[in-house]
């Protein structure tokens, strides 16, 4: 393996994928690449006495949007890895596989929220996503059990 595509939004599923990918890209020497997605638009509710629809505006990314990638790297910094980042925009499981697809990943990581299969089904979730539409292996990281617990 050369590169591992890392996706990360600071949760703390997505925190332990991170600890995981880079453990893995240390032992395959493989370059660790972390990625985010921020939304492509902004619903804004419109205020006002009609019941006016809400408003799509684009979304500016901003510092919040690069936070997971900042902590990523710096956590892969203190294990002395020098880690690339990419900041992308839309919807997160088709840009991350286009993206993957583009720098010719050898695996993607990525955290599960740890919704059951029901919460799944109704919710959708990024990592099913991933696991379906991707051409190449996909890594989806389990979070601890008592950290589950504290999501749900």
């Amino acid at each position: 393996m050369k590169k591992i595509l890392i996706a990360t939004d600071g949760s703390p599923s997505a925190v332990q994928a991170v600890e995981f990918g880079l453990e893995l890209a240390a032992e395959q020497g493989a370059v660790p690449i972390f990625v985010h997605v921020a939304p492509a638009t902004e619903v804004l509710p419109v205020a006002g006495f009609g019941m006016g629809a809400p408003v799509s505006v684009p979304h500016e990314p901003g510092l919040e949007d690069r936070a997971s990638l900042v902590e990523a790297v710096e956590l892969a910094e203190r294990q002395g890895m020098h880690a690339r980042t990419k900041l992308l925009a839309g919807d997160a499981p088709k840009e991350i596989l286009a993206y993957a697809d583009a720098i010719e990943a050898d695996l993607i990581v990525v955290g599960s929220r740890g919704h059951g299969a029901i919460s799944s089904a109704l919710l959708g979730s990024v990592s099913r996503d991933l696991l379906h539409g991707a051409k190449r292996p996909v890594l989806v990281v389990r979070g601890a059990p008592e950290l589950v617990e504290a999501l749900v």
